[in-house]
């Protein structure tokens, strides 16, 4: 492994800090989808990065599933802001707090 673990960690921890800022500090629907995806990849990379130390394929295989769930879910999550869109004219993640107890 060229990359030392410890490097792909730090890089893997501010790429889900990056993402739970945007998830956390936007209201923009699209921009909170984004910061989940960065999410999504930062653990992808911890996995990649940690099956490669290890010499084992595990970690790869099970970061091609996670591609294909992130894929799956943007689809249907982009459908979701285009169907809300349509609905409230606003894709401001505020506008829905109908269902707030």
């Amino acid at each position: 492994m060229i990359v030392p673990l410890s490097h792909l960690l730090i890089v893997a921890s501010m790429m889900f800090t990056m993402g739970l800022g945007c998830v956390l500090g936007r209201r923009n629907l699209i921009m909170i989808l984004v910061g989940v995806e960065i999410m999504l990849n930062a653990v992808g990379l911890i996995l990649v990065g940690a099956s490669a130390y290890w010499r084992e394929v595990d970690g790869q295989i099970f970061v091609i599933f996670l591609m294909a769930m992130t894929a799956a879910e943007v689809g249907i999550s982009l459908a979701l802001v285009v169907y809300l869109r349509r609905r409230k004219g606003s894709i401001d993640a505020d506008a829905f707090d109908e269902m707030s107890g």
